[in-house]
């Protein structure tokens, strides 16, 4: 498609890793879903990443919500499925909770992840922004204790994305998350 390439994206290209995360003390994380790190889903060499990342997601009926950093603090969201586009500098965010995985990600990079997933910044290079989106419909909030059974069981019922945030009706979310229905 024209569109991808103008926008530096091929998705026949993108590598990922996917994998799962167990509950970790109070963040819940998710036990049906794994977390996806797409690498180099858009070519940094473009420039305007934020703008390419910001027209991939919302093809892909992910829209786009907000441009920044990430916050430095463990949190998961318990309403939402989120998406992370880096559209500059490089960091390593910790996935899981306190004591969770390192993962590094740099521009280019996208990070999805599925609702109660923790994260946090541990540290980063260069001026470290991202492109947060999240699925049609769904409203994020910001959990920093346990839920009680029953947001735990409303987040578990949170309905699947239709489209892969970078794939569209191909990809990993399509592979992993509704396989997992």
């Amino acid at each position: 498609m024209q569109e991808h390439s103008k926008h530096g994206f091929d998705a026949a290209q993108t590598e990922y890793e996917a994998f799962m995360l167990e509950p970790h003390d109070w963040v819940p994380n998710n036990s049906k879903l794994p977390v996806v790190i797409y690498r180099q889903a858009v070519d940094p060499a473009i420039g305007g990443l934020a703008k390419a990342f910001e027209l991939l997601f919302a093809r892909n009926e992910w829209p786009p919500q907000w441009r920044d950093g990430i916050f430095d603090y463990h949190h998961f969201h318990s309403t939402a499925h989120e998406v992370l586009g880096v559209s500059e500098g490089s960091a390593d965010v910790i996935v899981g909770g306190p004591g969770g995985k390192v993962v590094s990600v740099s521009a280019g990079d996208v990070l999805l992840l599925p609702a109660g997933t923790g994260h946090c910044l541990q540290s980063f290079e260069g001026r470290f922004r991202v492109v947060g989106a999240y699925p049609a419909g769904q409203q994020w909030d910001i959990r920093r204790e346990a839920l009680t059974p029953q947001e735990l069981a409303a987040m578990h019922a949170l309905p699947f994305p239709k489209m892969d945030p970078v794939d569209g009706k191909h990809g990993p979310l399509c592979e992993h998350w509704l396989n997992a229905a």
